[in-house]
């Protein structure tokens, strides 16, 4: 009986052995996966935190250039503006129509009608000593040449040279005149009143008026060296002045498109000074 009881408290010492060691065991691992539970959500958190710092900053940097577009949008259209508001300054503040008529009075004088057996045109004097610019097709066909000033003189002239691609031709006449100086074309603006002097349909040292339309537009040549104007232009005119306010020439008449109205171009007079200068072989004009 006695070594019955014995068995019976070792078993029991055993079990209790047992439990202990299994409750330990359990509670280690039960440690050990906390621990790691702990150490995943923590990076977790550290993965979510990161995710949404990276969104904020790429949010931030489309905003950001998002408001550098709108910047320039409206800093461009704010120059637009004042561009606009400038031609429209430059209109009203023209000189009035009497002004003109005194510009006119002088700039006439300079202004000639270049005749040919076929054909008749305008020209200009661009020197004291008898130098006149006119439109090479004017006096293309032509043997002789003679050119009729304003004070009603018909004097025979002499052909210095031409260029035929900016259809331009530099001739001479003999005595002293009042002569025609060139403005910088790189300094026109659009809306700036001009008028154009010449013999159109052979009515000698007729004015019309108008403004300028355009700037660099491209001729029948291939060259983007004209002055788009809605002054009225018709045959007869080409190789005559088309003139500022300040009494100086900005181009040279050329062409105008058949059928349309108020759409005349006229070869900006930077291109005629370099023309002119390379024809004569000296610095003719200024």
């Amino acid at each position: 009986m006695e070594k019955h009881k014995n068995i019976i408290y070792t078993l029991i010492f055993l079990l209790v052995i047992f439990q202990s060691i299994s409750f330990i065991f359990v509670s280690i691992q039960f440690s050990r996966l906390n621990s790691k539970i702990d150490y995943e959500i923590g990076q977790t958190e550290k993965d979510l935190t990161k995710h949404f710092t990276d969104t904020i900053d790429i949010y931030d940097s489309e905003n950001q250039r998002n408001f550098n577009d709108l910047s320039l949008a409206i800093t461009k259209q704010a120059a637009q503006q004042e561009s606009f508001e400038e031609q429209i300054d430059l209109i009203k503040t023209s000189p009035s129509q009497e002004d003109f008529s005194a510009i006119v009075q002088d700039a006439i004088k300079s202004v000639v009608a270049v005749m040919t057996e076929s054909s008749t045109g305008s020209g200009f004097i661009v020197s004291s000593d008898g130098y006149v610019i006119t439109n090479y097709h004017v006096i293309q066909k032509g043997v002789s040449i003679r050119v009729l000033t304003y004070d009603k003189k018909v004097l025979p002239a002499t052909v210095i040279g031409t260029d035929n691609l900016r259809d331009l031709a530099v001739l001479k006449i003999q005595g002293d005149y009042d002569y025609l100086t060139l403005a910088d074309s790189n300094k026109l603006q659009v809306g700036r009143k001009v008028i154009a002097i010449g013999n159109p349909l052979g009515l000698s040292f007729t004015v019309t008026e108008g403004i300028i339309s355009g700037l660099d537009r491209e001729g029948p040549n291939g060259i983007q060296e004209y002055v788009q104007t809605d002054v009225s232009l018709n045959p007869g005119n080409s190789g005559g002045p088309l003139i500022d306010t300040q009494e100086k020439v900005i181009g040279i008449n050329n062409f105008k498109i058949g059928g349309a109205e108020s759409l005349g171009f006229a070869l900006e007079s930077n291109s005629i000074r370099e023309s002119v200068n390379a024809i004569a072989g000296k610095t003719l004009i200024e």
